[in-house]
């Protein structure tokens, strides 16, 4: 019984220390967020951070694969230095520069907007949407095109389609070439406005999932493709220009997922202050959960969760792509069958150890 207390002690103490920053931060923005927006802005905060929780839990899956390799210091300058970049950068900054690119205005016009006119900024944010979804829905296909034209990648969770998708992988290249045909296809049947807009951005995608690739391949001395795969070994812990290479996809990463996030926050409020507040304290939250997820070994423990959120983020690449012919989903929509591709991985996982 000794035994038994002081482990759930242990591990008490263990989720405080992943979990307490992200609750003493979620507390403060929502007291903020309270005290000098009153109650209706509080409400609105709170919303938007279980949204983000809620739509990035998928995120947080992929990412603890990539963070495991990462050392306990890299793994603090992600909970630290990275929350600033999601939060300022990402939610904040990267939104102003596109309404820059998409409207032709100056930062501190956008800025001003953002600030004064948010309801005005948030048209213009909505106007590059387009251009947003075609560098995010991209990117984020590629992540999960890649993972299953993998030849080899011998564990399958829909076994009768993962096993013909692995095999594939045997092409060099097929994986920049299905994703350059998409770019292509929506340049020739998106409108004439956007088709150019689209185009490059997708091609951005492209590049910049190849590239981040490619470097980790360099710095690390080996193929990421071979990362983790049964019979290589322990995965060593990369430091140095690999470990910054990999910082750097992680944040690119958790742009892409927060692109829509921060578009689709816009229909609960035209407040940039409350939008930040509320995406950046769901994004802690997330941050978290990967680094337990990774301190837990749940992705081992649970064969079928990474397939489940690769499921999840084909889909959330498709319905990014899918607005640029008009198919606008309702949030609550996608967030729910993401959550449904992951809790039915984490079942038939469950279902196979009880096997």
């Amino acid at each position: 019984m000794i035994a038994e207390t002081e482990v759930s002690a242990r591990d008490q103490v263990n989720l405080w220390a992943i979990y307490g920053p992200s609750a003493g931060v979620t507390l403060l923005a929502w007291a903020s967020v309270g005290f000098y927006g009153g109650w209706v802005s509080l409400l609105t905060v709170m919303i938007l951070t279980a949204l983000e929780v809620t739509f990035s839990f998928d995120n947080a899956i992929v990412n603890s694969k990539l963070i495991q390799r990462l050392s306990p210091g890299w793994q603090r300058a992600f909970m630290t230095v990275g929350i600033v970049i999601a939060v300022f950068v990402v939610r904040f900054a990267l939104p102003i520069f596109i309404v820059q690119l998409a409207a032709g205005l100056g930062f501190t016009e956008v800025v001003s907007l953002a600030v004064h006119q948010p309801t005005v900024y948030a048209q213009h944010l909505a106007e590059a949407g387009p251009m947003i979804d075609a560098f995010g829905g991209t990117f984020l296909l590629m992540i999960g095109v890649s993972y299953f034209l993998d030849t080899e990648k011998d564990v399958h969770w829909i076994g009768w389609l993962e096993s013909r998708l692995a095999p594939l992988g045997r092409f060099d290249n097929i994986t920049i070439f299905v994703m350059l045909t998409v770019a292509v296809l929506a340049f020739f049947t998106v409108g004439p406005a956007e088709r150019t807009a689209v185009f490059a951005a997708a091609i951005i995608g492209v590049l910049l999932h190849v590239g981040l690739d490619l470097f980790g391949a360099v710095f690390d001395g080996e193929d990421e493709e071979d990362e983790g795969k049964p019979g290589r070994g322990k995965l060593t812990t990369l430091i140095g220009a690999a470990a910054a290479v990999m910082f750097v996809r992680l944040e690119v990463l958790d742009a892409s997922f927060s692109f829509d996030g921060v578009i689709g926050a816009f229909a609960i409020t035209t407040s940039v202050l409350v939008i930040m507040a509320g995406l950046g304290a769901g994004a802690m939250w997330v941050r978290s959960m990967t680094v337990h997820l990774v301190r837990t070994g749940t992705l081992a423990k649970y064969e079928f969760l990474e397939h489940g959120a690769h499921w999840a983020i084909l889909f959330l690449g498709l319905v990014m792509m899918s607005k640029l012919y008009g198919v606008d989903l309702p949030e609550w929509l996608v967030g729910s069958l993401g959550i449904v591709f992951i809790g039915a991985a984490l079942a038939t996982s469950i279902t196979r150890q009880r096997a």
